[in-house]
Protein backbone atom coordinates (compact mmCIF):
# COMPACT_ATOMS: atom_id res chain seq x y z
CA UNK A 1 0.00 0.00 0.00
CA UNK A 2 1.39 3.13 -1.19
CA UNK A 3 0.83 6.52 1.14
CA UNK A 4 0.91 10.00 -0.64
CA UNK A 5 2.27 12.96 1.32
CA UNK A 6 -1.80 14.33 0.47
CA UNK A 7 -3.13 11.12 2.33
CA UNK A 8 -0.83 11.83 5.05
CA UNK A 9 -1.91 15.20 5.50
CA UNK A 10 -5.86 13.97 5.32
CA UNK A 11 -4.82 11.65 7.87
CA UNK A 12 -3.19 13.76 10.17
CA UNK A 13 -6.19 16.60 9.56
CA UNK A 14 -9.18 14.55 10.05
CA UNK A 15 -6.87 13.30 13.30
CA UNK A 16 -6.46 17.24 14.54
CA UNK A 17 -10.20 17.48 13.80
CA UNK A 18 -11.42 15.20 15.93
CA UNK A 19 -9.53 15.95 18.84
CA UNK A 20 -10.89 19.58 18.28
CA UNK A 21 -14.60 17.96 18.53
CA UNK A 22 -14.92 18.60 21.96
CA UNK A 23 -12.55 21.53 22.74
CA UNK A 24 -15.42 24.53 22.41
CA UNK A 25 -17.07 22.89 25.43
CA UNK A 26 -14.01 22.19 27.30
CA UNK A 27 -13.58 26.25 26.70
CA UNK A 28 -16.82 27.05 27.84
CA UNK A 29 -17.03 25.03 30.67
CA UNK A 30 -13.76 26.77 31.81
CA UNK A 31 -15.42 30.05 31.15
CA UNK A 32 -18.08 28.77 33.90
CA UNK A 33 -15.30 28.32 36.35
CA UNK A 34 -13.58 31.76 35.65
CA UNK A 35 -16.82 33.50 36.11
CA UNK A 36 -16.98 32.67 39.81
CA UNK A 37 -13.46 33.38 40.20
CA UNK A 38 -13.62 36.76 38.65
CA UNK A 39 -16.56 37.50 41.36
CA UNK A 40 -14.42 36.64 44.00
CA UNK A 41 -12.02 38.96 43.47
CA UNK A 42 -14.18 42.01 42.90
CA UNK A 43 -16.25 41.10 46.07
CA UNK A 44 -14.54 39.22 48.52
CA UNK A 45 -11.03 41.76 48.12
CA UNK A 46 -10.45 41.35 52.01
CA UNK A 47 -10.30 37.52 51.42
CA UNK A 48 -6.56 38.25 49.54
CA UNK A 49 -3.91 39.62 51.05
CA UNK A 50 -3.32 42.66 48.41
CA UNK A 51 -4.03 45.65 47.50
CA UNK A 52 -7.74 46.48 45.86
CA UNK A 53 -5.67 47.66 42.50
CA UNK A 54 -4.33 43.77 42.04
CA UNK A 55 -7.53 42.22 42.95
CA UNK A 56 -8.62 44.81 40.13
CA UNK A 57 -5.95 43.00 38.01
CA UNK A 58 -6.47 39.85 38.94
CA UNK A 59 -10.38 39.78 38.03
CA UNK A 60 -9.59 41.51 34.91
CA UNK A 61 -6.77 39.17 33.69
CA UNK A 62 -9.46 36.15 34.64
CA UNK A 63 -12.21 38.22 32.35
CA UNK A 64 -9.40 38.75 29.65
CA UNK A 65 -8.60 35.25 29.46
CA UNK A 66 -12.64 34.07 29.67
CA UNK A 67 -13.20 36.15 27.19
CA UNK A 68 -10.46 34.96 24.78
CA UNK A 69 -12.11 31.38 25.23
CA UNK A 70 -15.28 32.76 23.93
CA UNK A 71 -13.70 33.84 20.95
CA UNK A 72 -11.84 30.43 20.38
CA UNK A 73 -15.08 28.46 21.51
CA UNK A 74 -16.58 30.06 19.11
CA UNK A 75 -14.44 29.81 15.68
CA UNK A 76 -12.97 26.07 16.39
CA UNK A 77 -16.64 25.24 16.61
CA UNK A 78 -17.80 26.79 13.33
CA UNK A 79 -14.35 26.05 11.56
CA UNK A 80 -14.32 22.59 12.64
CA UNK A 81 -17.70 21.55 12.53
CA UNK A 82 -17.36 21.02 16.01
CA UNK A 83 -20.86 22.06 17.16
CA UNK A 84 -22.98 19.94 19.31
CA UNK A 85 -26.43 20.16 21.69
CA UNK A 86 -24.10 20.42 24.97
CA UNK A 87 -22.11 23.37 23.35
CA UNK A 88 -25.43 25.05 22.02
CA UNK A 89 -26.84 24.84 26.03
CA UNK A 90 -23.19 25.47 27.69
CA UNK A 91 -22.02 28.67 25.68
CA UNK A 92 -24.59 30.96 26.28
CA UNK A 93 -24.85 29.88 29.90
CA UNK A 94 -21.19 30.48 30.32
CA UNK A 95 -21.56 33.64 28.64
CA UNK A 96 -24.45 35.04 30.83
CA UNK A 97 -22.19 33.73 33.58
CA UNK A 98 -19.73 35.60 33.15
CA UNK A 99 -21.63 38.99 32.40
CA UNK A 100 -23.13 38.23 35.87
CA UNK A 101 -20.38 38.07 37.88
CA UNK A 102 -18.62 41.03 35.99
CA UNK A 103 -21.58 43.18 36.44
CA UNK A 104 -23.07 42.31 39.82
CA UNK A 105 -19.52 42.48 41.43
CA UNK A 106 -18.91 45.82 39.80
CA UNK A 107 -22.59 46.88 41.19
CA UNK A 108 -21.54 45.53 44.79
CA UNK A 109 -18.14 46.95 44.78
CA UNK A 110 -19.95 50.96 43.82
CA UNK A 111 -18.89 51.01 40.01
CA UNK A 112 -21.69 50.10 38.33
CA UNK A 113 -25.34 52.13 38.09
CA UNK A 114 -27.96 49.69 39.77
CA UNK A 115 -30.41 50.90 37.18
CA UNK A 116 -27.75 50.21 34.23
CA UNK A 117 -27.24 46.47 35.77
CA UNK A 118 -31.07 45.77 36.47
CA UNK A 119 -31.85 46.71 32.76
CA UNK A 120 -29.25 44.91 31.33
CA UNK A 121 -30.13 41.87 33.73
CA UNK A 122 -34.12 41.88 33.15
CA UNK A 123 -33.28 42.13 29.20
CA UNK A 124 -31.15 38.68 29.51
CA UNK A 125 -33.44 36.58 31.63
CA UNK A 126 -36.10 37.69 29.45
CA UNK A 127 -34.40 36.83 25.86
CA UNK A 128 -33.16 33.76 27.63
CA UNK A 129 -36.70 32.61 28.32
CA UNK A 130 -37.44 33.78 24.80
CA UNK A 131 -34.87 31.48 23.20
CA UNK A 132 -35.96 28.45 25.11
CA UNK A 133 -39.56 29.20 24.37
CA UNK A 134 -38.44 29.32 20.45
CA UNK A 135 -36.62 26.02 21.08
CA UNK A 136 -39.48 23.91 22.40
CA UNK A 137 -41.39 25.30 19.30
CA UNK A 138 -38.00 23.72 16.96
CA UNK A 139 -37.10 27.33 16.10
CA UNK A 140 -33.61 28.47 16.04
CA UNK A 141 -32.56 31.49 16.39
CA UNK A 142 -28.74 32.67 15.88
CA UNK A 143 -26.76 34.99 17.34
CA UNK A 144 -27.69 38.72 15.16
CA UNK A 145 -25.61 41.40 14.65
CA UNK A 146 -26.94 43.49 17.55
CA UNK A 147 -26.46 40.96 19.73
CA UNK A 148 -23.02 40.34 19.48
CA UNK A 149 -22.42 44.10 19.15
CA UNK A 150 -24.47 44.30 22.78
CA UNK A 151 -21.83 41.43 23.81
CA UNK A 152 -18.66 43.31 22.58
CA UNK A 153 -20.06 46.29 24.42
CA UNK A 154 -20.77 44.77 27.65
CA UNK A 155 -17.24 42.70 27.49
CA UNK A 156 -15.97 46.66 27.09
CA UNK A 157 -18.00 47.88 29.67
CA UNK A 158 -16.54 45.64 31.98
CA UNK A 159 -13.24 45.37 30.88
CA UNK A 160 -13.32 49.15 31.72
CA UNK A 161 -15.42 49.09 35.12
CA UNK A 162 -13.12 46.92 36.27
CA UNK A 163 -9.95 48.42 35.79
CA UNK A 164 -11.83 51.60 37.16
CA UNK A 165 -10.65 53.63 33.94
CA UNK A 166 -12.08 56.81 32.37
CA UNK A 167 -15.12 56.20 30.24
CA UNK A 168 -16.29 52.99 32.19
CA UNK A 169 -19.84 54.91 32.88
CA UNK A 170 -20.37 55.97 29.63
CA UNK A 171 -19.22 52.29 28.31
CA UNK A 172 -22.27 50.89 30.56
CA UNK A 173 -24.59 53.13 29.58
CA UNK A 174 -23.79 52.26 25.56
CA UNK A 175 -23.98 48.74 26.25
CA UNK A 176 -27.90 49.48 28.10
CA UNK A 177 -29.00 50.52 24.84
CA UNK A 178 -27.23 48.38 22.63
CA UNK A 179 -28.75 45.77 25.33
CA UNK A 180 -32.55 46.96 25.28
CA UNK A 181 -32.37 47.45 20.93
CA UNK A 182 -31.02 44.18 20.63
CA UNK A 183 -34.00 42.66 22.73
CA UNK A 184 -36.17 44.13 20.26
CA UNK A 185 -34.50 42.55 17.66
CA UNK A 186 -34.97 39.31 19.19
CA UNK A 187 -38.88 39.53 19.63
CA UNK A 188 -39.31 41.10 16.27
CA UNK A 189 -38.03 37.77 15.24
CA UNK A 190 -39.59 35.53 17.02
CA UNK A 191 -43.10 37.63 16.03
CA UNK A 192 -42.22 37.41 12.70
CA UNK A 193 -41.60 33.66 13.02
CA UNK A 194 -45.19 33.17 14.83
CA UNK A 195 -46.88 35.00 11.34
Amino acid sequence: MIVTQEGLEFYRWQKWSHRLKHAPNILAFSRVLMAPLMFLFLVNRDLFECHPSWCDYFAALVFTLASITDFFDGYIARNFDAKSKLGEILDPLADKMLVLAGFLGLMMIDRANPWAIYIILVREFFITGLRIQMASEGKKVAASMAGKVKTVAQMGAIGFLTMNWYGGEVLLWVAVILTVYSGFDYIKVYLSNEN
